[in-house]
């Protein structure tokens, strides 16, 4: 059985698509962008302050689901230039404290909305 996760603290779906689905014991969300919910515009063309927005948006659809970051289990980074990796990989590390999750990291010639950063993760549900 699926539960639909949503919340409005969070970007809205700019497709077909949920913000995150709960099945079983995981939840699985979308990939972030750094889009301010409020004017579904990005924060900025800094790939600092679109990674730090997109943390925002995950911790908002996280929350919604009753969870937080010590719940991920797997995140998928993807990236428009991998230039960008050690800017981004900071922030990344100030959301996550041992045991880390598994992670992948790509660059992506082109991301939704020209978007410089991108994130998905799973989280377990205890």
């Amino acid at each position: 059985m699926k539960q639909v996760i949503s919340t409005t603290n969070a970007p809205a779906a700019i497709g077909p698509y949920s913000q995150a689905i709960r099945t079983g014991n995981f939840v699985f969300l979308s990939g972030q962008l750094g889009l301010d919910p409020k004017t579904g515009e990005f924060v900025s063309n800094s790939v600092v302050e679109q990674a730090e927005q997109v943390f925002k948006n995950i911790k908002s659809v996280l929350n919604e689901a009753g969870l937080d970051f010590k719940d991920v289990v797997k995140t998928t980074v993807f990236l428009s230039d991998m230039g960008n990796f050690a800017k981004v990989n900071e922030i990344y590390a100030r959301y996550f404290e041992e045991p880390y999750p598994a992670r992948s990291a790509f660059a992506i010639m082109n991301l939704p909305k020209n978007a410089l950063v991108e994130i998905e993760v799973i989280a377990a549900v205890s």
